[in-house]
């Protein structure tokens, strides 16, 4: 029943003209009809990005650690118990410098023993060197055969040998007291300790890891997808997480001719200049630009959502200002956005935030021209919204 209906009730009927009574209800369903009209069509602001030129370059990123590029596995030369370890990792040493000891009683018995028999085989010779000058000068006189001279220098001769046999043995068993010591053969620095004090050692069993000084490199895993774009020689270039200013220009020495049979990736080696603030250790990424298959264009992570399972974006029709669905193919995922490999082309204008709020149709106003997004491999720029 309306407002108008239920004043004429309420009024007296044989009282007012039906002039009057007729001249209230338009009124009053004038007033009906103005409120009605107020309702408009709603137009939202939006954040906007326009897609500009594809490219067929992407830019990868791996982190990696700084390494040394010779690091030395050392151990002792002979086996025994360790009795001194004289270094602790993270210390640099010079060449020559003692890092650990084993005990060297035997060798030093050895050596004892190898003098000992040095001396006897010495004697052994100024005896048969008698026996031989005597059947020379026998010899000379007639008084002897020729053959017992001939007997006497072959005597001789083999105690000559066994001395030098002996000089050998005692020089070896001298040298091995020497390698009770374990010595650093380059200047470096410690970087593990495999053996210590109390621990019997075989010979050749590494003991200690040092890392030799001068160049430095990062080592990064590459997954089989990308290590096409690594060569022997290819550019890159380093960062480095404790120094954000700290930039290097690096060259890829080195690449695995297999993978790792556990995490799949290729080992890869990137040379480094000689540069003071660069440690072991540190952590390092390693930036390389390779070719694409395919053109990519770059869109904000929140430009992209979802709907009836596919991925779609929200894609703005300047001529009629609104808003429409469209699906996309994602090439992957970047630290700028998002790389789309299908659905996008240049001049396209993409809503860049409020995607939530988009339906089919919906009116829109930007705040300006939108900006042109960069390529996949460059920083996404967008448009301010109006308020």
């Amino acid at each position: 029943m309306s407002l108008s209906s239920s004043i004429l009730r309420k009024l007296p009927a044989a009282g007012l003209p039906a002039v009057v009574i007729v001249a209230a209800a338009l009124g009053l369903a004038g007033c009906s009809q103005e409120k009605a009209e107020v309702v408009q069509e709603v137009v939202r602001p939006v954040k906007v990005v326009e897609i500009g030129e594809a490219q067929t370059t992407r830019q990868l990123d791996y982190s990696g650690s700084v390494r040394a590029r010779t690091e030395m596995n050392l151990g002792f030369r002979i086996a025994g118990k360790v009795t001194e370890r004289l270094v602790d990792i993270g210390q640099h040493v010079n060449e020559g410098d003692v890092l650990a000891r084993v005990d060297p009683a035997d060798y030093e018995l050895s050596v004892k023993s190898a003098a000992a028999s040095l001396d006897a085989a010495e004697r052994q010779v100024e005896t048969v060197d008698l026996a031989r000058k005597r059947a020379e000068q026998l010899y000379a006189k007639n008084f002897a055969p020729k053959s017992q001279l001939d007997q006497a220098r072959l005597t001789y001769d083999q105690a000559v040998a066994t001395r030098d046999a002996a000089r050998s043995t005692l020089a070896q068993a001298q040298n091995q007291v020497q390698y009770a010591d374990l010595k650093a053969s380059k200047n470096g620095i410690v970087t593990a300790i495999s053996a210590d004090v109390g621990q019997v050692v075989a010979a050749g069993t590494p003991v200690m890891t040092v890392a030799v000084d001068g160049e430095k490199e990062v080592s990064i895993a590459v997954p089989e997808m990308d290590i096409a774009g690594f060569k022997p020689g290819k550019e890159v270039k380093a960062s480095f997480w404790s120094d954000e200013g700290l930039t290097l220009d690096g060259k890829v020495r080195e690449v695995a001719g297999s993978a790792d049979p556990q995490s799949r990736t290729f080992a890869v080696r990137v040379s480094l200049p000689d540069d003071s603030r660069v440690l072991l250790g540190m952590t390092a990424n390693v930036q390389a630009t390779v070719g694409s298959k395919a053109q990519l264009v770059s869109i904000p992570l929140t430009a992209m959502t979802e709907k009836n399972g596919k991925q779609i974006v929200w894609t703005v029709d300047r001529a009629s200002d609104t808003v429409h669905p469209r699906p996309i193919k994602v090439a992957n995922f970047t630290a700028d956005g998002v790389a789309v490999a299908d659905g996008l082309k240049q001049g396209d204008v993409v809503v860049a935030a409020g995607t939530q709020f988009m339906t089919e149709n919906l009116k829109v106003k930007l705040s300006g021209d939108a900006q042109q997004s960069a390529s996949a491999e460059d920083d996404v720029a967008t448009t301010s919204s109006l308020h």
